[in-house]
């Protein structure tokens, strides 16, 4: 009895050991997965790579004019302010070849190729601003485009898009048979060539300050697809080339090793430093947006100097009091990324020194700009909107004529006439319809010219008195 009732007692539960297998194969196939996913060595051809990179370094013949005519097409399209012209021209440029070639050459310690690479970047250069800087010289259009003035300068974005960019590109060289649409992608992304454009564009117009910044902006991409470059090619373990000499080969790879800290180290504090100035462009922007307020004055411009860390807020309207100012200063000094920041704040009622000659002049040309530009808008649609309301009035009032009356009125004062009719002609330019109201008039026979042509005028002033129209015409019929 007593095994009985132990028997009934026992309780069936699943297998910890069975479990834990299943546990494992599940962690065991997500792992897998993931490793399958993202995994970019089992599909890249190392050697073909190699060969491939190398293949796109040299600079001669049918590349040099692919590269010169790119080059005045890309300053065509900055000089109109044209985007498409300005990616069609990144297409077909040659510029990426040598700059993978020098990220490669020094991940795998490849001296000869590096020289090669650097020898045909510089040369590259040199063309491509020589090219631009004839072509603005020459041009009669020099005026400063948004698509000029945006290569002037590089900011945090552009090194992102040349990070990016440049993994994108020689992971897409790496894989067996490579993805062209990537690379093409990665032209137009990384945007190259206009900045070498606007290189020549400021020597041309003689301004130092555009052709350094578009070189500036041109370098970090080319030093980030390098670095790029050179990452990868290290993360995918692509032979070294192996000297027989060991002692060149030990001073080959010290030279990539010095090669690569030069370039890694400089880039990492660029791009610290560009961030830094981004986080304090958009933090000062979020302070005047939110803090800068008081009732009746209105911000009508604000700028920031990162070096200088000043901030410049110019207010129109109703005087703003010191005690309100320095209770924005106090916020300023606790705002997150905007500590040591001197903000000056310019009035409109504040007539004197800096404040009367900035309200003179920009700012104040600033504001007429934008009031003459809202101005004309609103006027244009004012007129439109009068236009079609009078129409739509000339239209009411020929479709209510009181023709019997009028008919009838005419019989009485005008014995000559035989017939009258009234009709609605309706014109247009394509960009404005019109109504017109048109009266026919058959005189009797006996009915001179001369009584014709002089009761035609009075019967015109008659019918426009009597119908309240500005426009009528009065005909008869032949």
């Amino acid at each position: 009895m007593e095994n009985t009732e132990n028997n009934n007692d026992i309780k069936v539960t699943p297998n910890d050991e069975e479990f834990e297998n299943v546990k494992l194969n599940t962690w065991e196939s997500i792992k897998k997965f993931l490793f399958e996913l993202f995994d970019i060595r089992t599909d890249s051809d190392r050697d073909a790579t190699i060969e491939a990179v190398k293949k796109d370094i040299p600079f001669k013949g049918h590349t040099a004019w692919i590269l010169i005519f790119s080059i005045f097409v890309a300053s065509i399209g900055l000089n109109v302010s044209s985007t498409a012209v300005v990616i069609g021209a990144m297409l077909i440029s040659p510029l990426m070849g040598p700059i993978v070639g020098i990220g490669l050459s020094v991940a795998i310690n490849d001296v000869d190729t590096l020289k090669r690479s650097l020898i045909n970047l510089g040369v590259m250069v040199f063309l491509s601003v020589l090219t631009a800087f004839l072509y603005f010289k020459l041009s009669p259009l020099t005026e400063e485009t948004p698509e000029l003035i945006a290569r002037t300068y590089p900011t945090i974005l552009d090194v992102m898009i040349a990070i990016f960019g440049g993994l994108g590109l020689i992971v897409a060289k790496t894989k067996s048979g490579t993805i062209a649409s990537v690379i093409f992608g990665v032209a137009i992304a990384t945007a190259l060539m206009p900045p070498l454009c606007t290189v020549g564009y400021g020597l041309a117009i003689g301004n130092a300050s555009y052709a350094g910044g578009a070189l500036y902006l041109f370098s970090i991409n080319a030093v980030f697809i390098a670095l790029s470059t050179f990452i990868v090619s290290k993360i995918l373990q692509f032979p070294l080339v192996r000297y027989v000499n060991s002692k060149r080969r030990r001073r080959t790879a010290q030279i990539a090793s010095l090669i690569a800290i030069a370039v890694m180290v400089p880039s990492v504090w660029l791009f610290i430093k560009l961030l830094d100035q981004q986080v304090f462009e958009n933090k000062t922007k979020e302070f005047v947006n939110t803090v800068i307020k008081y009732d009746g004055a209105e911000v009508v411009k604000f700028t920031q100097d990162y070096k200088s860390r000043d901030i410049d807020v110019y207010l129109i309207g109703r005087p703003v009091p010191q005690n309100k100012i320095d209770e924005w200063l106090a916020k300023l000094d606790k705002t997150d990324k905007l500590e040591e920041t001197h903000l000056r704040i310019y009035q409109g009622a504040d007539q004197s020194g800096e404040m009367a000659a900035k309200l003179s002049g920009e700012i104040k040309a600033g504001i007429l700009e934008d009031l003459y530009v809202k101005n004309e808008q609103l006027i244009q649609d004012k007129d439109e909107k009068i236009s079609f309301l009078e129409n739509q009035i000339a239209l009411i009032k020929v479709q209510n004529v009181p023709f019997k009356e009028l008919s009838e009125e005419l019989k009485i004062n005008y014995e000559g006439v035989e017939t009258f009719s009234y009709s609605n002609k309706i014109t247009t330019n394509f960009k404005k319809t019109d109504t017109l109201p048109v009266i026919n008039i058959r005189w009797k026979n006996d009915v001179s010219s001369k009584e014709r042509n002089a009761d035609l005028k009075k019967i015109e002033q008659w019918l426009k008195f009597k119908l309240k129209l500005d426009t009528l015409q009065v005909s008869e019929y032949p």
